[in-house]
């Protein structure tokens, strides 16, 4: 026990350090645990770990020197002056910013001491709230406490993947229970089939901002329940769907009994669609509204991110299924009907057999809506273009953010040291304008000196694995030389890691094994490759090309070169992205999202061999790295993917390979460091989450919390009551039509007149439009028409007339009328569009 109040003072200092994740990124106080227990440090990179571990004697004595005692002190004191210090958010943004943002997400990579993440969704959603809490942009993460999180992964000798699930320990992991007022556990309640089930709530601290985690593994639960958090992303469709229900519907709960009203609610994926049907129950008992209208007030406070690339990514569930989890949810508590609430999840709400798409839920549900990338952007629109039924694929309401990540989370030491001296201390917590200006200061030997160091140190977490790896495999009499070759520190570094998923196509590059085996034994010019990542559990194909990958590997003469690294984490990912010389990506283009792997080398001076998709298809320039593919898209072609891999190899062997070891005087590789430099100061800025989060918050947090407010007030003010308006395009708009559509030749413009029938219609409620394709790259044209003279006319027609130009025929041009309400954002809170004939 610590018995002396001064002892205790320190061991709540270091245990408050402990759980705030800002240790994660600024790595002030790693020397602390280094001391306090080095071996656990190392092994598990979680501060609380060390502090429930470390023997009682050696903390009191720690406690009781000086030194440590003063560095604890300094810790604390650089966490309040950051936490004080006036924010991006604070200065950057008006007056009537929102003070709280909702970001519901099924996973979030933070650090490896809390492992409920799987991959890209995650790093993401861990990537943007670690910026946020750089900014001071008030993001609350809502998310899920898994029991045993996403399978780790072992591999047996004969290359078989094998999934094992180790428990995650509350009491070892940085979080804590939230308690209420009076010290009691805070959980809610809900009402499952079967069941009232009890939902714990936990909170991480992110730097100024907080996560808070719900789980289901309460001792009063059923047993069949207390599984329902216990795998990310296991278990069928029934423990999926019990899994978006805590989030969503008890994740919104949990933000009211805190007392949190956010203004925004953003959704990552659609499997948080149920917090905005949450949302809108709750406005609707505040306000005593119907549900419909609630939804439609809230809708507009709410933003949806896809990160879907293909139509089979969704979340699907059967209509049975949905009727037996929400039939009282609706009925009683929505005061709607299923086939209503069925309907906002369907393409067709006339069919009773379509399955219930959780991302048409979030798109019904938001004000605005967005894909990962620009490619992702377009490629959604066509997905989502259902929804939309005679809209313009490139109209369909779907913009783009592209991700970005969390430079200070994956930079290493010699990268952070070389950016704080040319870019300052605070270089990420605000605008990133003169970043690029600076870095391209940096000297040649001081940039491949950064390089060669960061590759040392991947060398040597290689061959430690390696050995462990061996040893696993049964091999006991290992040769001390065997293990000091295994990867040159000098030798260009190729990395590959990511989940295997045919799609991905991580067998290109060994499409032909002998070529690239040549390539990797070359004694002129070493070249050696690092790869990890796993197949999911049922995904058979993607586990056929780990084996295929590992058997390749196990050849004697490529023993050295050549490493597959096992159970891929983000301890792992860490030095992989800081030390490898060029990280290669092969997908099949369009069908990754975004990606970020291939961001987190940009910090480090790591160079990109991408396929044109996801984010490279816009940072690419071959200043900065190499592409493959002629950005288009060709399905899964045999023949192109035999081009592509052809290509592949020929940029290693005849342009990377050749330029790395093209050395100056001094032994450095000019050329390759002025690429390096490029990209750095290019393109880190660009895909950094500082960009990603302000952009989030100027184009979107900040419009939807205004539209929100707005719909609010207007509740009271019948003239700007968007219920109304949609009541009589529902009911009369069925009856509105064209007359008469003339054209006229004057001068270098064509005059439309039109004639439109409105019916019960106001003109107030619609506007007619001239609409021209985009030409090529370009955006549609849309042109305003204007009404000519009284309201109405006898014969029941208004006449409206619009000039276009005329560089193009008149016969280019189609009227069109679109509903309009000065809060509406159409097509989303209304797909009617009318077209002539």
């Amino acid at each position: 026990m610590i018995e002396r109040a001064e002892d205790l003072a320190g061991y709540l200092a270091l245990n408050e350090i402990a759980l705030d994740l800002r240790w994660s990124w600024n790595h002030l106080s790693d020397a602390l645990w280094q001391e306090i227990d080095a071996e656990t440090w190392q092994a598990t990179r979680n501060p609380v770990a060390v502090l429930h571990t470390v023997s009682r004697d050696r903390l009191r004595w720690l406690l009781r020197t000086t030194d440590f005692l003063s560095r604890i002190t300094k810790v604390q004191e650089e966490t309040r002056q950051a936490d004080a210090a006036s924010s991006w958010y604070e200065q950057a943004c008006e007056a009537s910013r929102p003070k709280a943002i909702a970001y519901f997400s099924m996973e979030f990579m933070l650090t490896e001491a809390l492992p409920i993440y799987s991959g890209g969704l995650g790093n993401v959603a861990g990537d943007q709230l670690k910026a946020a809490a750089d900014l001071g942009v008030p993001v609350i993460g809502v998310g899920l406490l898994y029991g045993q999180g996403y399978f780790r992964q072992a591999i047996d000798p004969d290359g078989n993947q094998e999934a094992l699930y180790p428990a995650n320990e509350p009491d070892q992991l940085p979080i804590q229970p939230i308690r209420t007022d009076d010290g009691e556990l805070l959980r809610l309640q809900i009402d499952l089939p079967g069941a009232s089930i009890w939902i714990r709530a936990w909170e991480v601290r992110v730097g100024r901002n907080k996560l808070y985690l719900l789980d289901t593994n309460d001792p009063a639960n059923p047993v069949t329940f207390r599984s329902v958090t216990s795998q990310l992303y296991g278990g069928g469709s029934e423990t999926r769907l019990q899994q978006e229900i805590v989030l969503g519907i008890c994740g919104w709960q949990l933000l009211k009994k805190l007392g949190i009203e956010p203004e925004v609610c953003h959704l990552n994926e659609g499997h948080a669609a149920f917090a905005a049907i949450e949302r809108a129950r709750c406005f609707q008992v505040e306000r005593g509204i119907p549900f419909d209208e609630a939804l439609a007030v809230t809708r507009a406070g709410n933003i949806f991110t896809t990160h879907t690339a293909v139509e089979a990514g969704f979340d699907l569930f059967q209509p049975s299924l949905i009727r037996k989890y929400f039939r009282t949810y609706v009925e009683k508590f929505l005061g709607t009907t299923m086939e209503k609430f069925l309907a906002l999840g369907r393409q067709s709400a006339e069919n009773p057999l379509e399955p219930f798409n959780m991302a048409y839920l979030a798109v019904r549900a938001s004000g605005a809506v967005n894909g990962v990338s620009a490619l992702h952007g377009a490629v959604s629109r066509k997905l989502f273009q259902p929804l939309f039924p005679r809209w313009p694929q490139r109209e369909v309401p779907v913009g783009h953010v592209t991700n970005g990540i969390h430079a200070p989370t994956w930079d290493s030491p010699g990268s952070d040291e070389l950016w704080t001296e040319l870019c300052g201390k605070d270089r990420w917590r605000g605008n990133l304008d003169r970043l690029g200006e600076n870095i391209r200061k940096a000297g040649v030997s001081r940039l491949w000196q950064v390089r060669c160091e960061a590759r040392k140190t991947l060398c040597e977490e290689v061959r430690k694995h390696y050995l462990v790896q061996r040893v696993q495999d049964g091999d006991i009499e290992i040769d001390p030389e065997e293990i000091r070759d295994v990867f040159d520190p000098n030798a260009l570094t190729l990395g590959f890691a990511r989940r295997f998923a045919t799609y991905k196509r991580p067998a290109l590059l060994l499409s032909d094994p002998e070529r690239l085996a040549r390539i990797l034994t070359s004694r002129e010019r070493p070249v050696q490759l690092v790869l990890a990542g796993k197949a999911h559990p049922q995904d058979r194909g993607g586990q056929d090309l780990i084996r295929l990958w590992h058997g390749f590997a196990r050849k004697p003469e490529l023993r050295t070169r050549l490493i597959f690294l096992r159970d891929y984490n983000m301890r792992q990912a860490e030095w992989l992205v800081q030390g490898v010389d060029v990280w290669i990506n092969t997908p099949r283009r369009p069908w990754e999202a975004s990606g970020t792997s291939g961001m987190k080398i940009l910090v480090n001076g790591g160079l990109n061999l991408s396929e044109l998709d996801g984010w490279w298809q816009e940072a690419f320039g071959p200043e900065v790295g190499w592409a493959l593919g002629d950005g288009q898209e060709h399905g899964d072609d045999p023949a192109i993917d035999a081009a592509e891999a052809a290509e592949l190899y020929r940029l290693l062997e005849e342009e990377i390979i050749p330029e790395f070891y093209d050395r100056q005087a001094d032994g450095v590789p000019g050329r390759w460091i002025g690429r390096v430099r490029e990209s750095m100061a290019r393109l880190t800025p660009r895909f950094s989450a500082n960009r990603n989060v302000r952009d989030y918050t100027q184009g979107f947090y900040l419009p939807a919390a205004q539209a929100y407010e707005e719909r609010v007030t207007a509740l009271n003010d019948p003239a700007t009551d968007m219920n109304m308006w949609r009541k009589r395009w529902r009911d009369h708009g069925a009856s509105i039509h064209f007359g008469a559509v003339q054209v006229e030749q004057r001068d270098q413009s064509h005059l439309f007149s039109i004639e439109v029938y409105l019916g019960q219609l106001s003109p107030a409620d619609l506007a007619v439009e001239i609409y021209a394709d985009g030409i090529g790259e370009e955006a549609p044209f849309v042109g305003k028409a204007r009404r000519q003279g009284a309201d109405s006319n006898p014969d029941g027609y208004c006449r409206y007339a619009c000039t276009v130009p005329a560089d193009r025929p008149a016969t280019d041009y189609t009227p069109r009328l679109v509903p309009h309400h000065p809060l509406a954002r159409v097509p989303l809170d209304l797909a009617t569009i009318v077209w002539p004939g």
